[in-house]
C-alpha cells in the first residue's frame, strides 16, 4: 500500500486537537523524515486507504505505517509518539503497555469533547509556511 519512508498521518481537517497534534509532530520531525500530512476528506486518503478499511475509521487520526498498516485512535497516536523518538518514544511504549480497549476508551473520551476543548482552525490547514508544504498531500 505505501512503500514510502515516512508515515502518514491523516487527521479530521475540522479539529484543533487533530491539528494541534499535526504541529506537534511537524516541530519534532524537522527535517520532514519521519511524517506526511494529509486531510481525510483528501484525495491522498481515498488513493491510499482502500474503500473497505476508511469506512470503519473514526474522524480524527489515522495513520498510514510505511509497512502499511493502517491504524487509528489510540495505535495511531503511538505509533505517532515512538516514530517521534526521545522520550516521546518512551511515552508511547508506556501508553502501548495499557490494554488496547482501556486506551481506546480514553481516546474515545476525548474524540467526543475535542471540538469543545479545542478551538477549531480559523481555516483549512494553519500549518501552510512554504517550507512544510511538502508535507502536505491534498
Amino acid at each position: 500500500m505505501n512503500a514510502a519512508p515516512h508515515s502518514m498521518v491523516f487527521y479530521d481537517g475540522a479539529c484543533g486537537l487533530c491539528h494541534r497534534t499535526v504541529r506537534f509532530a511537524i516541530a519534532r520531525d524537522r527535517n520532514g523524515s519521519r511524517f506526511r500530512f494529509s486531510a481525510l476528506g483528501s484525495e491522498a486518503f481515498r488513493r491510499l486507504v482502500p474503500e473497505t478499511l476508511r469506512r470503519g475509521l473514526p474522524d480524527s487520526i489515522v495513520v498510514l505505517t510505511p509497512g502499511g498498516a493502517v491504524l487509528a485512535r489510540s495505535a495511531a497516536v503511538i505509533h505517532i509518539l515512538e516514530r517521534i523518538g526521545g522520550p516521546w518514544r518512551m511515552m508511547g511504549r508506556v501508553l502501548a503497555l495499557v490494554p488496547q480497549g482501556i486506551r481506546n476508551l480514553g481516546y474515545d473520551g476525548i474524540a467526543r469533547v475535542r471540538h469543545q476543548l479545542f478551538e477549531r482552525p480559523t481555516d483549512t490547514c494553519p500549518v501552510t509556511a512554504p517550507e512544510l508544504r511538502a508535507r502536505f498531500e491534498e
